[in-house]
């Protein structure tokens, strides 16, 4: 089992470079999860991180985690203010017109007998907004740089297939499912920053996936 690696790290959180495939919560099917992992992460302190906020199993990158409740209430605070400064990769399965832009579209959830439960956008659902940006074309492929402002489920997804005209390459709810250069959702975290007030703001980089380059994609 390869180690986690560390990005980031002091006396109140950690963000680590969580590899695609693994739940941040146990399955209900059973298997690995990150809480099986918890204890690399202690580094001398006595107590195990928890995550602060949630990637999709599929999702890699920066994942924040503190180490004692008071961080713990003070980052969710902060996710809850919009104050964490979020930047995803994604690889869109088709092209995307246009240089950048923002979406704007409100997600609800669905569910159904035939299909399980998914985000669709809806009038009624609850605000959101990305902001996007071209970084690459290859192969009838698009690397986008994602900008969250709002944290919805499924957000950068919807807002990838509904905004921009095309799934995630890999998405098996929004789009065809693996494929063989894609056996995931190609969907990655680069970068997380917090403010911090009169403390050094957290700031981590998670370096492109091997995935991604294997496309060709080799963005810095």
């Amino acid at each position: 089992m390869n180690p986690i690696p560390v990005l980031f790290e002091d006396g109140e959180a950690l963000v680590i470079d969580k590899p695609a495939g693994l739940p941040i919560e146990r399955p209900r099917a059973g298997g690995v999860s990150l809480e099986d992992r918890a204890a690399e992460f202690r580094l001398g302190f006595a107590r195990s991180p928890v995550p602060v906020h949630r990637l999709d199993t599929d999702t890699s990158g920066c994942l924040l985690l503190a180490r004692n409740p008071k961080a713990l209430k003070r980052f969710n605070a902060a996710f809850e203010a919009r104050e964490v400064e979020k930047v995803y990769l994604g690889v869109v399965a088709g092209p995307v017109e246009g240089e950048a832009g923002t979406i704007e579209l409100s997600l609800t959830k669905i569910s159904s007998a035939e299909k399980g439960w998914r985000m669709i956008p809806a009038k009624k659902g609850k605000p959101a907004i990305t902001h996007w940006r071209k970084l690459a074309e290859k192969d009838g492929l698009t690397l986008v740089e994602f900008r969250p402002e709002t944290g919805r489920t499924h957000q950068i997804r919807v807002h990838a297939l509904a905004g921009l005209g095309a799934p995630l390459l890999g998405d098996p709810v929004y789009g065809a499912g693996p494929v063989a250069n894609a056996r995931r959702t190609m969907l990655h975290a680069a970068e997380l920053s917090i403010a911090r007030g009169g403390k050094p703001p957290i700031h981590a980089v998670a370096p492109m996936p091997a995935d991604f380059a294997a496309l060709g994609f080799n963005h810095g």
